[in-house]
């Protein structure tokens, strides 16, 4: 069986992700210019997209195409470990920065609220899309393991990722 078409579809997809990935690279570049929550965010981008790009290459060789699966899965959960973990610095960081700025604020001033809860549902959503993505991509590539029809998990996906996406635009036009 020919990898071609996925493997093409793939290598557009990676190539496509530029606009995040060269971002991400530039913040890792910059070291020390850029806080380490920004740089661990930019190292989980580049985690993600470089497990892409490995899953493309795959893609072309005879190896099984579960390989490219196994590279892909593990890409995005070590991107998610990464991405965690810039959460929690990025959160410390702010505290951190809430500290310093109570020490010069007027006394009776009420602080500016630092996380946008909408930027927080926003990322919520986003990401619970990207999770029922790879975990549609895991139980179509187990076959008939499972006792729902492969169609039917593949719409449930497409379901939940254009919901997730409708309400991530929804959420990020509108004020916080």
């Amino acid at each position: 069986m020919s990898h071609t078409v996925p493997a093409v579809g793939a290598a557009a997809v990676t190539a496509a992700g530029c606009v995040w990935y060269l971002p991400a690279l530039a913040d890792l570049r910059a070291g020390d210019d850029r806080p380490r929550s920004t740089r661990l965010a930019a190292l989980a981008c580049l985690t993600w997209w470089l497990g892409t790009a490995a899953a493309g290459a795959l893609l072309l060789t005879p190896v099984p195409g579960r390989w490219a699966l196994a590279t892909t899965a593990g890409g995005a959960l070590a991107a998610g470990v990464l991405r965690l973990a810039g959460a929690v610095r990025r959160r410390a960081e702010q505290r951190e920065e809430a500290r310093r700025w109570a020490a010069v604020r007027p006394a009776g001033a009420r602080p500016v609220p630092t996380v946008r809860p909408r930027a927080a549902l926003l990322g919520w959503l986003v990401a619970g899309s990207a999770a029922a993505s790879v975990a549609t991509a895991v139980l179509l590539a187990a076959g008939r393991a499972h006792p729902v029809p492969a169609p039917a998990v593949a719409a449930c996906a497409a379901a939940a990722a254009a919901l997730g996406t409708v309400l991530a635009v929804t959420a990020a036009r509108s004020r916080p």
